[in-house]
This record gives structure tokens, sequence and C-alpha cells, in this order.
């Protein structure tokens, strides 16, 4: 079964450093590489951040990236950035969509000055991925992180495809109602869990966990709006691979691993 991972990240620093080690591997892309052959993922999507840079944003040719538009790309104290520079990305075959971090940004994804962007994406027809639920230590505020505050921005830019990143975790259930009401709203499962995940520890320790996301998947019951992926170095992949098999029914492996985001975020290079 072939696999693309739909979301990962690509940051040397000591953070990333540590979880990968926490997840049992390498925080490199050669390792990267190496643990995607083995598992059969032929494609990795990056969630960009850090700066909008042209010459920041190069990776090899098993992945792909959204430009993302964290707090080190916007003016401190507004979504100014270089709607220029965005729309240098988009032209690149490589750049499959928009990232953004709502929750870490102190702004909700419906403020009139992300418009802009969403237009943008109209233009180039590449989704925007949106942080969703939980974030990564004490400074982020998750009001503003909620899956709800997609439903708004969903509604306005019908033609523009969202991607909820971590299908709003802790938020699952209004998660699903966001996607289940809107056409245009995918979601993906990416960081429900962190460090190494033992399948069978986790049907033990978070039984009740679990059996929550199949019973609201199943409400769902639209496996084509699903989307795989890790949310690297986050997690064990091969050990993800497993959770998410879990609580994926086995006739849906293909689309939720695979065919879901090859239709959505469009990958120049399958290897």
């Amino acid at each position: 079964m072939k696999i693309i991972d739909a979301h990962i990240h690509c940051c040397s620093s000591p953070y990333f450093n540590q979880i990968a080690e926490e997840a049992a591997h390498v925080n490199t892309t050669e390792h990267l590489r190496t643990v995607f052959q083995e598992e059969g993922i032929v494609h990795g999507i990056v969630m960009g951040n850090q700066t909008l840079d042209l010459s920041y944003h190069q990776y090899p040719e098993f992945l792909s990236y959204c430009i993302g538009l964290d707090s080190n790309c916007l003016n401190a104290r507004s979504l100014t950035a270089s709607i220029d520079k965005v729309e240098q990305h988009l032209q690149r075959k490589n750049c499959v969509g928009i990232k953004l971090y709502p929750g870490y940004n102190s702004q909700y994804v419906f403020d009139t000055a992300y418009f802009p962007y969403y237009e943008l994406a109209k233009t180039y027809d590449k989704p925007v991925a949106i942080h969703t639920g939980d974030t990564a230590g004490t400074g982020g505020l998750l009001k503003y992180s909620h899956p709800l505050t997609i439903d708004e921005v969903a509604v306005a830019f019908p033609q523009v495809t969202f991607v909820m990143c971590h299908l709003g975790n802790p938020w699952i259930v209004d998660g699903i109602a966001v996607v289940d009401k809107n056409d245009n709203v995918a979601a993906d499962l990416s960081g429900l869990f962190e460090g190494m995940v033992d399948p069978q520890k986790i049907q033990e320790k978070s039984k009740g966990y679990l059996e929550h996301l199949r019973t609201w998947l199943g409400y769902l019951d639209q496996y084509d709006k699903l989307l795989y992926g890790t949310d690297w170095p986050l997690v064990n992949i091969p050990n993800y691979i497993a959770f998410i098999k879990s609580i994926i029914p086995e006739a849906y492996y293909e689309d939720v691993f695979y065919k879901n985001a090859l239709r959505i975020y469009r990958p120049a290079n399958i290897c």
C-alpha cells in the first residue's frame, strides 16, 4: 500500500531533535527518507514555518510543502506578511498549499486580514491547512485554534479547500461537525499521540479515547475527507501507521493513507 504523509515538519532545532529521539528517530531528512522507504511512504507534505524566504524552503524530491504563516512570518502586531512572497511560493510546483497557525498566532482564521491569502489559495487552486486543537507548550491560546472557527471561513470561501490539522483534537466532536457540514473541509489525523506509540498498550490504556475516535469517525462516515499524517518528528512512524489502521476500517485504508492526500494536495513528485 502506498502512503502519503500529509503532515510533517522539517526543522532543525534542539526541540525537534529531542522529540525525534523520544520517538526513536533522528531528525534529519536522510533518516526520514530511509523510514519512508521502509514503510512504503512515497511522499510527505511539509508544514512550513519560520520564514517566507524562498531559499529556506528547499526540500528533497520526496517532499512538497505548504508555505506557513506563523508568528515568524507575520508582523508582530497584525497579520501583515508579504503577499507577493506567498504568491511566489504558490507558483512553485512543490508548494502545494498554505499553512496557518492559529493558537500560536493570536488571531482567528476568520479575521479579514487573512482573506487575501484565501484569495491566493483560490487563484492557484491550492488548499489551506489550519492548525486546530491543542498547542505545544503553554504559550498558545486555545480559543483561536478551536475547530469551529473553520466553519466561518469555509462558508465565506466555498471554492477553497481547508484541511483541519489534527482533527481539532481534543475537540473531536466539534471537528467532525465542521467536516461533516462543509463540503470544502477535510481533516488530517496527525499528532493525535506523541512519542513512541505502542498500538497494544494504547488499546489498553486509551480504550475510551480510541472508541471515541472510532465512534465519531463512523458518525462522519466520509473517509474520502480524512488524511493520514504524523506530525513528524513528533511520533514514531511505523507505530503511528498501526495506530491509524486501528481506528480506520480496512476498506478505506487506500483512501486515508494515499488517495485523499493525492487529490487534495496534488504533489508533483510521487516516488
